[in-house]
């Protein structure tokens, strides 16, 4: 396996992955906000970041994952108000469902979950330093970034600040010395919580939280800093300004990866345009490995429109992957030949070998997971062909098939995947249906396809599926 590439976006290149610490990877991502339910978009982005840690793991990596959670926001605040209860009350009911739909959909969990309010020491100091250094000032219990005294704001969303300044909104805060200056702390209102501190009671801003987070338990130029693309700005420029400036370090992240956009129609999935699909519907309806797969069949930095032909593509996928390996293990099950098959077995090497060469070229090209899934898929296609070459297995044989499932299930959980299989044994309902096929057959010789097809029907309608080859007739179960 080669080195890994990945896509800066502040750099908007590729580059070799090099780590801050040699074998270690320290990631941080923006989670939820945790005031309504999570949606198809939350799941997505989630997915990508999951799979980039399951990948770096498998190579050898050891991955420190955190991934905050904003339990202090406007729109907790509205909701709370709207549904006539307390914000942590609120935000506690939405976390433990969020946390149970991630469950569900197969995410690995972050080692550090950090809520902002467990955290306003820390987000206090930084403010408190910005202030001190010059970079931020108080209005009225108001404490505000001046961005004018950042020259390199801009340099993630490839903005020129002037330009930027134009393009603000007409009525801006009088009080500001700048348009695009954006608040570190916010004054307290009424019936809103807030903490103290030296500028009065209050609350932090959206984005200075997740500098003050990240920092605390990952320093400053970690190594992987991800999200969904609509954070490049504000959100991420305005975290790069405001860590840099504290800690007078530069870069505050090694890498910023973003994952594109899940549109409806074309037009981008969100909670304020009412198009979105919520999460557990989704999981409840096509089950999390059709929506992953679903997902990670796009380039996780292009958006993906949401489709119910996109899902059921990634069922069918999903059922061609179960046939081989029901193939796969029907083949282990039948009487070893003893020798024979050598043909077989170099080519099935040599597609092994292909495939998984492939596959890891893919991920480690910016996490290619469209093209290691399209690598996957073309190897059981052509597996599933030599397969059909088999009628009784030698060991040679039964070897390298068994090689040819580790090397799809490999994929399949770096792919966070599970595909039913069938299991190895020769129970007594095993033997029922080999006594089935066995009729069937002699039926066929006799010419009494009525009666066959009969029994491969009734068996179909028992979740048995008869697939008749050169070699023979083969049944796996329905997934």
């Amino acid at each position: 396996m080669g080195d890994i590439f990945i896509y800066n976006t502040l750099t908007q290149t590729k580059e070799r992955f090099v780590t801050r610490e040699e074998g270690k990877v320290y990631m941080y991502v923006c989670g939820i906000t945790p005031y309504d339910a999570l949606h198809v978009g939350h799941a997505r982005t989630f997915t990508v970041f999951d799979v980039i840690r399951r990948y770096l793991e498998h190579r050898g990596y050891h991955v420190f994952h955190v991934q905050n959670i904003t339990d202090i926001d406007d729109k907790i605040i509205n909701r709370a108000r709207e549904l006539g209860i307390s914000p942590s009350e609120l935000v506690q009911r939405q976390i433990a469902e969020a946390e149970e739909d991630m469950r569900a959909l197969g995410l690995l969990k972050p080692h550090v979950e950090p809520r902002v309010t467990e955290h306003i020491p820390e987000i206090i100091e930084m403010v408190r330093v910005l202030i001190e250094k010059g970079y931020a000032y108080q209005v009225n219990g108001d404490v505000y970034f001046d961005v004018s005294r950042f020259p390199r704001y801009g340099q993630l969303s490839k903005q020129d600040l002037s330009s930027l300044i134009a393009g603000a909104r007409v009525e801006v805060d009088e009080r500001l010395k700048n348009p695009l200056d954006f608040a570190l702390w916010k004054a307290a209102k009424e019936g809103e919580p807030c903490w103290d501190s030296p500028w009065g009671k209050g609350r932090p801003g959206w984005h200075i939280e997740c500098s003050a987070m990240s920092l605390k338990y990952l320093g400053g130029g970690f190594d992987i800093h991800g999200g969904a693309l609509d954070l490049v700005f504000p959100h991420h420029e305005n975290e790069i300004a405001q860590s840099e400036a504290y800690t007078g370090q530069s870069p505050f992240v090694r890498y910023w990866v973003h994952s594109g956009l899940v549109t409806v129609g074309g037009k981008k999935m969100a909670k304020s345009l009412g198009n979105f699909v919520r999460l557990r519907e989704a999981l409840m309806e096509h089950g999390k490995d059709a929506l992953r797969l679903a997902f990670l069949s796009v380039h996780y930095r292009s958006p993906m429109d949401y489709t119910d032909e996109r899902i059921e593509q990634a069922k069918a996928a999903l059922e061609r992957v179960g046939n081989f390996l029901a193939a796969a293990n029907s083949l282990m099950r039948l009487p070893s030949s003893g020798e024979g098959g050598s043909g077989v077995v170099d080519k099935l090497r040599d597609e092994r070998e292909r495939f998984v060469r492939s596959f890891h070229e893919a991920m480690e090209d910016d996490f290619n997971t469209a093209q290691a899934i399209g690598e996957l898929f073309e190897f059981v296609k052509v597996a599933n062909a030599l397969f059909g070459e088999l009628s009784s297995p030698s060991d040679a044989v039964r070897e390298e098939i068994a090689n040819c499932i580790g090397a799809v299930n490999e994929a399949l959980s770096i792919l966070g995947i599970d595909v039913p299989q069938v299991a190895i044994g020769v129970g007594e309902t095993e033997r029922l249906i080999e006594l089935l096929i066995d009729v069937r057959q002699r039926l066929r010789q006799r010419k009494d396809y009525e009666l066959a097809d009969m029994i491969r029907e009734r068996m179909k309608q028992l979740g048995i599926i008869l697939e008749d080859t050169q070699t023979g007739t083969r049944w796996r179960r329905a997934t």
